[in-house]
């Protein structure tokens, strides 16, 4: 008696779910809505991320060879310096000076836009911090009036898109703090070897290229000068993807001969001076 309560109240429920009414499916209209809606938060939560956390860059010059190579593609941190207008899209954010301010370390490689003209970005290695005299002389570089030490790597045949295969020198610099990187100089005696003695102004930072012979930067008044504090977007922290210039990021089928596995996720964070640390470089 009781087994057929049983299946006498299963089946009523089973035709009760039967009888419940189902959702219709979509129309082609409704599903295009729905599209549309999730499209947008996508956007708005890229959005989000790439105005106050990372940032994607490429590289498109040899200016920082050989930390950076053309077609490295890296993330800036927003939140390293805290945030001016320029850390948001098309520096519309009304935002006077830069809220949140964090120090900016020496050494550093910094994405900025460019002092002559803000819709350009730049990126570069911040070797002069405010209050302190920078010059070049003999194609050595001068810190508050102290040589910066550099010790020699090797001569080195380095891919320029322009003149094809140059020979640089490369080194390995120790700035003050000790942190230390790899330079490259064709000679001690080009165009941007021998400058005057900069001083750096209050909230001004001078910023160089590792490739020093073939970098626009702080030593050329004229186009970068000293980068103002409010100009800095965020501060270069690892590259995601890589290419030797073969193939571009949507370019899928030419990655397996194009792209530099070794180059991913490399760490852009300044290295401070040790002994292990030179002798895995010179290796």
């Amino acid at each position: 008696m009781s087994e057929d309560i049983q299946k006498m109240d299963s089946d009523k429920e089973l035709e009760s779910e039967e009888e419940k009414p189902r959702d219709p499916p979509l129309s082609a209209k409704e599903e295009l809505s729905e599209f549309f809606r999730t499209a947008l938060i996508a956007v708005f939560l890229a959005l989000l991320i790439r105005t106050f956390l990372y940032e994607p860059f490429n590289i498109p010059s040899g200016s920082m060879k050989p930390t950076l190579e053309v077609g490295d593609y890296l993330f800036v941190h927003k939140p390293a310096y805290g945030y001016s207008r320029h850390s948001f899209p098309f520096s519309l954010a009304p935002i006077e000076g830069r809220v949140g301010a964090k120090e900016v370390q020496r050494g550093d490689i910094i994405v900025f836009k460019l002092p002559t003209n803000t819709r350009i970005d730049y990126i570069k290695r911040v070797v002069g911090l405010p209050g302190e005299t920078v010059q070049v002389r003999g194609g050595r570089l001068y810190i508050n009036g102290e040589n910066v030490p550099r010790e020699p790597i090797g001569l080195k045949r380095v891919d320029d898109r322009h003149r094809g295969e140059v020979t640089m020198m490369e080194y390995i610099e120790t700035l003050p703090g000790g942190v230390i990187h790899q330079i490259y100089e064709e000679s001690d005696d080009g165009g941007l070897d021998n400058t005057g003695l900069y001083t750096i102004p209050e909230g001004h930072f001078f910023v160089m290229g590792d490739n020093r012979d073939n970098s626009q930067d702080s030593r050329v008044s004229s186009l970068v000068g000293f980068v103002p504090f409010e100009n800095i977007v965020g501060k270069a922290d690892f590259l995601f993807f890589s290419t030797n210039g073969h193939a571009r990021l949507m370019e899928i089928w030419k990655w397996p001969k194009s792209i530099r596995y070794e180059r991913f996720f490399m760490d852009l964070e300044p290295v401070r001076e040790s002994e292990d640390v030179i002798e895995d470089i010179q290796e």
